[in-house]
């Protein structure tokens, strides 16, 4: 049975202040921002290269976790020197790098609410590897 893990659900205290941060900031691509009935929306962004989005909204109880419990996503990266410059650029807080061996090194960084993600580059996924 093959299983594609495609949404990630973050529970956010303000939509739009979200939206800015992963669409504005992090540089997601906004895919889905639509409100099928009163009361409910439903906002998707992915990562560019990404096979899974993360999504938020107002509604739907899939949303109604606690903002900024969300803990440890991991957005790998080819080159994590360079994807840290650029989120430092773009005014994110990213810790410093740290290696944990065997090829592995990671920094981390928390969305507006507190969820928070690690950038991760594995030394053996580069170029066609990645």
């Amino acid at each position: 049975m093959q299983m594609k893990l495609e949404l990630v659900p973050l529970p956010v205290a303000d939509v739009e202040r979200s939206i800015a941060f992963y669409e504005g900031t992090l540089g997601f691509t906004k895919d889905v921002d639509v409100q099928p009935a009163e009361g409910i929306r439903v906002v998707q962004l992915t990562a560019e290269g990404s096979g899974c989005s993360i999504g938020f909204g107002t509604g739907l109880e899939v949303y109604q976790g606690e903002p900024g419990s969300i803990r440890g996503l991991h957005l790998v990266v080819e080159d994590i020197e360079a994807a840290r410059a650029e989120l430092v650029a773009r005014g994110v807080e990213v810790s410093e790098v740290h290696d944990f061996g065997g090829g592995v090194k990671g920094a981390e960084f928390a969305d507006p609410d507190g969820n928070s993600f690690e950038l991760q580059e594995m030394a053996w996924r580069r170029g066609d590897t990645f």
